[in-house]
């Protein structure tokens, strides 16, 4: 079986079964520091306490890829959710599948996400690892703890393209 996706433009719509856009659009923020600076609050639902886990923040230094690539795998994380917000104005993709056992080929989605946003993974989303469209380093925040909270899941008998 040989399937070809094609990513398209997330919005928080369209992203909401896989988690949360992180981005200041339609968000009335506060003016803070005398002024000086607008906050801009719970842009996403971080969810990394399950079974004792706590939340970090870390630094992905995320190579360009290229295009058409191959999906070989995806893998999730169901005891925390994940956020990837690059550090430098820049345009990357998700690839992803809703909950389950294995991924759902059929229910496979692939998003492109603007400059000036971030993504946060629900717990227990099917996703293939940081897709950049250049060297970038990105802020990770995640769960880390006790318990088994990555879960890979290998195609071995599809075909998988993204075609950006």
């Amino acid at each position: 079986m040989e399937k070809i996706i094609k990513p398209i433009k997330i919005n928080k719509s369209n992203f909401s079964t896989y988690g949360d856009l992180i981005s200041t659009n339609d968000v009335n923020p506060m003016d803070i520091n005398a002024g000086y600076a607008k906050r801009f609050d719970n842009l996403a639902d971080l969810n990394t306490s399950k079974d004792g886990g706590k939340t970090i923040v870390s630094i992905f230094s995320a190579l360009k890829r290229t295009f058409p690539m191959t999906i070989d795998m995806m893998e999730k994380h169901p005891l925390g959710s994940q956020a990837f917000i690059p550090m430098k104005e820049t345009t990357f993709l998700c690839f992803v599948a809703p909950p389950g056992e294995t991924p759902n080929i059929n229910k496979i989605q692939s998003f492109i996400i603007p400059p000036k946003n971030g993504i946060n993974y629900k717990p227990g989303i099917w996703h293939f690892p940081l897709i950049s469209t250049e060297d970038v380093n990105f802020l990770v925040i995640d769960r880390k703890g006790k318990g088994e909270n990555l879960i890979i899941h290998k195609f071995e008998k599809e075909k998988i393209i993204l075609n950006y």
